[in-house]
């Protein structure tokens, strides 16, 4: 069971201008949340918070490279001097460079992929994950009940990535499900150090979405790529914590 009834809860989300990112916002909103939209283009991000404040839901935009330390900081003081506190955290920014598109069959390039690469994708899948959530852990401390959902994939998964007969073995973009793995990492982490406190921290897969990253093959839209972020971001006080969701599922690590 999720919390269905947001009124009073702040959320912010990362990459929240388009595909799943905006479908996370979209929901949110539905729910009742004052939801901020973190987004790297800050005047495309104005732009989609006066559409949907249009259709009557409390949606604002602040510039937010998660990539820059500044920004960072920039978005903690801004949700601390408006708000106060910060409820929801939606890591959903992120990036695929190994690949143009994530298809069964990609090539395994993993003792040839330029190293550069390989850091540029921790740098915005990992590194710039755990700065954003340390600027941001003191409000979401002073919530009620702090949700943080960091977007992995089912690529993060060590365990399926090592079984021959798992439907993901043939991907092999080193560096994207290095990062996610990485992230999963955090996830268990920081879940095991909050563990005494109301705060919830989960991994979630969003499924296989037809987006810019995702590929126009995937089986999903975004709508429902966003479900799983949307579930991890309500999960009522007996949910789970530490744990790699998809739906309704718990996912190998």
């Amino acid at each position: 069971m999720t919390t269905t009834n947001l009124n009073g809860k702040i959320a912010l989300v990362t990459g929240g201008t388009r595909g799943i990112g905006l479908e996370t916002v979209r929901g949110l909103a539905k729910l009742g949340a004052t939801v901020i939209i973190g987004a790297r283009d800050a005047q495309k991000g104005t732009e989609i918070a006066r559409q949907f404040r249009e259709d009557g839901y409390d949606v604002s935009g602040i510039k937010l490279d998660i990539n820059v330390h500044e920004d960072n900081e920039a978005a903690f003081r801004y949700l601390d001097e408006k708000y106060g506190k910060l409820d929801i955290l939606v890591n959903n920014a992120g990036i695929l460079l190994d690949q143009d598109n994530v298809s069964v069959g990609v090539v395994n390039r993993t003792s040839t992929i330029p190293l550069q690469l390989v850091r540029d994708t921790f740098d915005a899948n990992f590194f710039a994950q755990i700065d954003l959530t340390q600027q941001l852990l003191p409000l979401i401390r002073k919530s009620e009940a702090g949700r943080i959902v960091n977007l992995s994939s089912v690529l993060g998964s060590l365990t399926l990535q090592a079984e021959p007969s798992s439907p993901v073995y043939s991907v092999k973009t080193f560096a994207y499900n290095a990062s996610k793995a990485a992230v999963n990492a955090f996830t268990i982490h920081l879940a095991a150090e909050l563990r005494d406190t109301p705060i919830k921290v989960n991994s979630v897969h969003p499924g296989w979405v037809r987006t810019r990253l995702g590929g126009g093959a995937a089986d999903i839209d975004e709508a429902d790529g966003a479900r799983t972020s949307i579930l991890a971001a309500t999960l009522p006080d007996d949910g789970p914590t530490g744990s790699f969701l998809f739906e309704s599922n718990t996912l190998p690590w």
